[in-house]
């Protein structure tokens, strides 16, 4: 289990077998989120890491409803569609009546709503007689809280910890307490209503009569609290209609619609599921990576998920890019990874970050990071065109470019490399970053500094975005300067990287700067960035659909044939959605749409098997696709997660080759292409600027249409059509 559940850098936080089990139900807002089981409880299980989290900290531990000493029947749990409200159905079993006789099962209806709005979550009770008979019935709820920090539920161990004060208790509420060492006071608050006949610091219990037909309301608030916070307790309603008006203000955004019923529901789902991730968020809508324990800000996670909704909504990439700019690195710090001008790889705000146990409180240990942040800081200046923000972040793009040459190419090589300065940071700072992801043809695990191949594509698509930003910015020797250093670094990839025997790149050089001959998935994220040949791109893409990586259902992290293939690893055969997206992206920009477009099917075909629709992280790699079973789950996968939602748009963008421009006001459809099964996408809302339309790609005859069914504003739509010469010929919509 040590490759499964924790791999070597002992405190890095992955996911857990719970996420991968349908009794999971999860709420979230902002920092505040409730992991739960069908029956809307907090029960140990599994790892025991079920509960209410705030910041990084469980707590409530445990919160089980029991009926008469026993735990209900369940009926229906029901997670809804935007993933605001838990629905759960209970009933009861056999219960004694005070004068004689039985309530039979099923004769009592206990009906739960729950959500999380700010600080706390909502329990609402509703409980229906519906038996002939009156009834007496107890219930109770059961209750504790560990205070344990998110990195202790996952298996690192506490030499000391802070202190659990004595409860408050009151006849309608009790305050759990526990004085960190971070010397921070942290408190969860229980209010009932009404009143329980009995509480104390574990349990709330009440009896309860109910007439034939009668219903009665309970209701439970936990408030998560930190320091002397007072309680924000607003009602029910009040709370849920506030949190449905946010919901609803998000309705304008654009969003995708399909003739394809199982299309339609995967699509909505990833919206929803990205609406999760950045609901409530403090920095805005900026993602966070995944619940529950990566429900914080990952640089690269962010960056990522931007890229895949820019052509949607651009205002995701705007808010993340204000946010990494503001943690941009200013010094060197060993113990955190950091150098002047890095981009962060994750904030945590835990108990365990701020008594530095672990180094994460603010880390910068990720290689790719801060190029990305210039490729979407270019990225967002075409697609929106909004040269007054990328000019204001001009500063921030200018540090991360000096990173990149000064620390990140250390040697002088002209490659960016990684090795880890913290003794407690990652050993790999890709975005694979198990320890033995990056190897040798004979198994042997590359020793630093790493150079990898698709960081050298990152910089080197960075480079000449941020050569246009400068350009605009009328600083044109600057533009020439990165143009020309992105030349040399392509001319040098393709000599040092390529290798013709693989038919593909090689996965990274090692710190003695030989070659790591590996088929791998990081030869396809290159692809997206340009920096591959034409010829070359078609090997990379020949090798990426062979039967060695390409499982069925998606494209392999690497090829079959390597000495550490492992279907079931996590990064050494699996397969993953976002780096499917990418790849499709890459894919599509050589002219490979029809690729893209399958890799879109597969993507989908995955979500019918899955509970929800909802993408993990990542799926196992086995060789043999049945459609009766579907792929096998991995059983770890974070759920939902945030560039695996954002897959299902960038593989959208990539089959219809969307390009939208916003300095011209363009939206352009490069040789689209639709999966066989799916006729039609309808794209609604597709702002430009000021400007807007909703647009329909269908099949017809043999090929794809492009209409426009409503536009508002100046916007110019229309196909694009490669010729052999590689000009583009362009119709109107």
């Amino acid at each position: 289990m040590t490759d499964i559940v924790r791999i070597r850098d002992k405190y890095y936080v992955r996911a857990t077998s719970a996420f991968a089990d349908d009794r999971v139900r999860i709420l979230k807002y902002g920092g505040t989120l409730a992991v739960l089981n069908r029956f809307g409880d907090i029960e140990a299980a599994g790892f025991n890491q079920m509960g209410i989290f705030h910041k990084e900290t469980r707590h409530l531990s445990r919160c089980a409803l029991q009926l008469n000493g026993t735990q209900p029947l369940l009926l229906n749990s029901i997670l809804q569609r935007d993933n605001a409200v838990l629905s759960v159905d209970l009933s009861n079993s056999d219960i004694p009546l005070k004068f004689g006789g039985t309530l039979p099962r099923e004769s009592l209806h206990l009906f739960r709503s729950k959500f999380v709005f700010e600080d706390t979550c909502y329990d609402e009770m509703r409980i229906t007689n519906h038996g002939t008979d009156t009834v007496q019935i107890r219930l109770a709820i059961l209750f504790d809280a560990d205070f344990a920090d998110v990195f202790e539920i996952r298996g690192t161990k506490r030499r000391h910890h802070g202190q659990r004060l004595d409860d408050q208790l009151k006849p309608d509420s009790v305050v759990l307490s526990y004085m960190g060492l971070d010397n921070i006071l942290r408190r969860t608050l229980l209010q009932f209503t009404p009143p329980p006949r009995s509480l104390t610091g574990r349990l709330a219990r009440y009896e309860l009569t109910l007439e034939p037909r009668q219903e009665t309301f309970l209701l439970l608030r936990v408030s998560c609290q930190q320091q002397e916070d007072s309680s924000r307790f607003a009602s029910y309603q009040d709370a849920h209609t506030r949190l449905l008006n946010e919901l609803e203000s998000r309705h304008n955004q654009c969003r995708i619609r399909s003739s394809a019923l199982g299309y339609d529901s995967w699509f909505s789902r990833s919206r929803d599921d990205l609406q999760l991730l950045t609901i409530g968020n403090p920095e805005g809508p900026v993602p966070y990576a995944g619940v529950p324990w990566f429900n914080t800000v990952f640089g690269r996670d962010s960056i990522i998920t931007s890229l895949e909704t820019l052509w949607m909504t651009p205002e995701v990439a705007k808010a993340v890019l204000q946010h990494l700019a503001a943690s941009q690195a200013t010094h060197e710090d060993a113990e955190r990874d950091s150098q002047p001008g890095k981009i962060l790889h994750e904030m945590r705000c835990g108990e365990m970050a701020n008594t530095h146990e672990v180094p994460f409180g603010c880390y910068y240990g990720s290689v790719d990071s801060t190029p990305l942040f210039v490729l979407l800081a270019g990225a967002y200046l075409e697609r929106s065109g909004d040269f007054d923000f990328v000019r204001s972040i001009w500063p921030n793009i200018d540090a991360a470019l000096e990173w990149i040459d000064r620390y990140g190419d250390a040697d002088a090589d002209g490659f960016v490399e990684y090795s880890r300065h913290s003794k407690d940071g990652l050993v790999q700072q890709g975005w694979k970053d198990s320890h033995d992801s990056i190897f040798h043809a004979n198994g042997e695990v590359a020793k630093p500094p790493i150079a990898l191949c698709e960081v050298q594509a990152y910089t080197y698509a960075g480079k000449r975005l941020a050569a246009s930003i400068a350009r605009e910015l009328g600083q044109h020797t600057r533009a020439r300067i990165l143009e020309e250093a992105a030349e040399k670094l392509r001319v040098r990839f393709e000599a040092e990287f390529w290798d013709d025997q693989l038919g593909t790149y090689a996965i990274a050089l090692d710190g003695d700067k030989r070659r790591c001959r590996i088929s791998s998935s990081n030869a396809g994220q290159t692809l997206f960035c340009g920096i591959a040949s034409a010829e070359r791109a078609k090997r990379v893409r020949d090798e990426l659909l062979t039967g060695k990586m390409f499982s069925g259902w998606g494209v392999r992290t690497v090829s079959s044939a390597e000495p550490r293939y492992n279907p079931m690893s996590y990064h050494n055969g699996s397969v993953w959605p976002h780096d499917n997206a990418l790849i499709g992206l890459g894919l599509a920009s050589y002219g490979y749409q029809p690729d893209a477009a399958q890799l879109l099917r597969s993507m989908k075909e995955v979500s019918d098997f899955i509970e929800l629709r909802r993408l993990p992280e990542l799926f196992c790699g086995f060789h043999k696709r049945d459609d009766a079973s579907g792929p096998t789950m991995y059983p770890v996968a974070c759920s939902p997660q945030a560039w695996s939602a954002g897959a299902a748009f960038l593989l959208v963008r990539a089959a219809l080759g969307i390009e939208v421009r916003g300095k011209n006001q363009q939206i352009h459809f490069i040789n689209p292409h639709l999966p066989e099964g799916l006729d039609e996408i309808v794209i609604e809302n597709l702002r430009v600027g000021d400007a807007g339309a909703d647009i329909v790609a269908r099949r017809r005859d043999r090929g794809i249409v492009v209409e426009t069914l409503r536009k508002q504003g100046r916007v110019a739509i229309g196909l694009l059509h490669r010729t052999k010469s590689g000009r583009h010929s362009f119709t109107g919509c």
